[in-house]
């Protein structure tokens, strides 16, 4: 990653460049900066592609504390998709950017015989005050590591829709009903703008690909700080637990579980009662998991006993959901 964007030439507005860990570039436009995402969407359930196609992109501008305003969307598929598959989707897209208060701006749509499944790519575009931005290289020394929600739920509601007979089998199917009606859970557009408006938060990131185990690292990285985690402090639901289980995961597997919707952020010890206030009247559960340091070693505390924090995640949400039950036969 680092030898591909270092092709890329650095203009002399742009204030965050491409960077591995850093999901949203800033340039600035006369007094205030604009930040930019781009995201794909890909083999997610139709009923949602539209949907997430535009929170994927959304959730990373509203972690750097901008309103998502603005974005472009290309639908591409192959020649045999159908053009209902292709008015779904824009529909679903177009009310989740109302939703959102965000406008699409242009985009292009085509089949191209090089494709054997939809593809979407949204950008997403906020303009912000200088003052507000808010990165993930914006931790120090003290802070509180603070999560939203709880880790790993993505796995379990996204496995509720591609293979609904093992989250039966798993959670039973009073509980796979409701999973199934959890995926607007995939979006931290309201948890990151609600945080990006209180004071006292000084990073954020979102805990998709990789989990915590990303997250944390890339927010030490780009902050160069440590951190200490209690892992009896990570939130994680009942289902993950299931999952942990039944796949024999192990703890870093479950430390990098794909989390989309779930926000890790530092905010100042003296701000934490307002910011987990804030939140709680906002019906978004938060957790206060530990805390950032000057010591650039990264450690959690399990049984009172400290080790070494994963540095590589080991996300199972490609395992988990393509499996086969029949494996286990």
């Amino acid at each position: 990653m680092k030898r591909l964007l270092g092709y890329i030439t650095k203009g002399p507005a742009l204030i965050v460049a491409p960077s591995p860990g850093l999901d949203s570039g800033v340039h600035s436009v006369d007094d205030k900066y604009l930040v930019i995402s781009t995201d794909p969407c890909i083999d997610v359930p139709v009923n949602l592609f539209g949907w997430l196609l535009i929170n994927y992109a959304a959730s990373d501008v509203a972690l750097s504390g901008a309103h998502p305003q603005y974005c472009t969307i290309n639908l591409l598929g192959s020649p045999s998709t159908s053009s209902k598959v292709i008015f779904r989707v824009m529909d679903q897209a177009c009310r989740a950017a109302d939703e959102i208060g965000m406008q699409i701006v242009t985009g292009h749509t085509g089949t191209y015989r090089g494709l054997s499944t939809l593809v979407g790519v949204c950008t997403a575009y906020g303009i912000i005050e200088k003052k507000n931005l808010i990165t993930a290289g914006g931790a120090v020394d003290g802070d509180c590591i603070l999560c939203t929600r709880n880790l790993g739920f993505e796995i379990a509601v996204n496995l509720s829709l591609v293979n609904e007979p093992l989250s039966n089998n798993l959670f039973g199917k009073k509980v796979t009903e409701r999973l199934q009606k959890s995926t607007k859970t995939q979006s931290c557009v309201k948890d990151a703008l609600l945080l990006g408006n209180t004071n006292g938060v000084h990073a954020l990131h979102d805990a998709t690909e990789g989990g915590l185990v990303a997250a944390l690292n890339e927010i030490a990285e780009a902050s160069s700080v440590g951190f200490t985690i209690d892992s009896e402090m990570l939130p994680f639901a009942e289902e993950t637990q299931f999952l942990r289980g039944y796949f024999l995961l192990s703890e870093t597997e479950v430390l990098s579980m794909s989390s989309t919707g779930t926000v890790i952020a530092a905010i100042s010890p003296e701000s934490k009662p307002t910011v987990l206030e804030e939140l709680r009247k906002h019906g978004v559960k938060a957790s206060v998991i530990g805390k950032f340091t000057k010591d650039t070693k990264r450690i959690i505390v399990k049984n009172k006993r400290e080790s070494g924090f994963p540095k590589k995640e080991r996300d199972p949400y490609e395992r988990i959901l393509s499996w086969d039950d029949s494996k286990r036969a």
